[in-house]
């Protein structure tokens, strides 16, 4: 049986695309007659020409591509899954400053009435302490007064220290 043959640096196929196919060809050598005469023109660097050889490797990198693309799929639903689980990190956490910012400024809003209360109170504090200042001295200018004009009184009266008496009574 007179077999074909090609030298597989002559498909036009890069050097690592001529690996794979030796790597193929090498992968068959297990089964039919056929294959092992495919690994066996692998190793002298040709592509034996043959349709049960070619039809062997065309099943084997079918399933080699559908395992890729099964690996393909699984790592893009990693890819997926890990990029949702990322965003919904950062939505949490975006959330989460959000709340942090919205209670911050609450914070700061309350700081803010504070100081304003109390700004008022130190305002109300100071004019009840100033009109307690001036009716002390009112009320020690009329002791002041009231005991000098008493003296008199009671100097030009014989009953001077019974009024003087009911006055001082009268203070408290």
């Amino acid at each position: 049986m007179t077999t074909n043959a090609v030298p597989d640096t002559q498909l036009g196929l890069t050097a690592e695309e001529i690996q794979l196919l030796r790597q193929g060809q090498a992968a068959l050598a297990g089964g039919s007659s056929s294959s092992r005469a495919a690994s066996r023109a692998s190793s002298q660097g040709l592509l034996l020409l043959d349709s049960s050889s070619l039809a062997a490797l065309g099943r084997y990198f079918d399933r080699l591509m559908a395992s890729i693309e099964q690996n393909i799929q699984y790592l893009s639903e990693q890819a997926q899954m890990f990029t949702q689980v990322q965003y919904d990190r950062a939505g949490n956490i975006i959330d989460g400053a959000e709340a942090e910012i919205t209670r911050y400024r609450e914070i700061l809003r309350q700081l803010d009435e504070l100081e304003m209360d109390f700004d008022r109170i130190a305002n109300v504090k100071d004019i009840v302490k100033g009109y307690r200042s001036r009716v002390e001295d009112l009320e020690r200018s009329l002791d002041a007064s009231g005991s000098s004009s008493r003296h008199k009184h009671s100097s030009s009266h014989k009953h001077g220290s019974r009024h003087h008496s009911s006055s001082h009574r009268h203070r408290h």
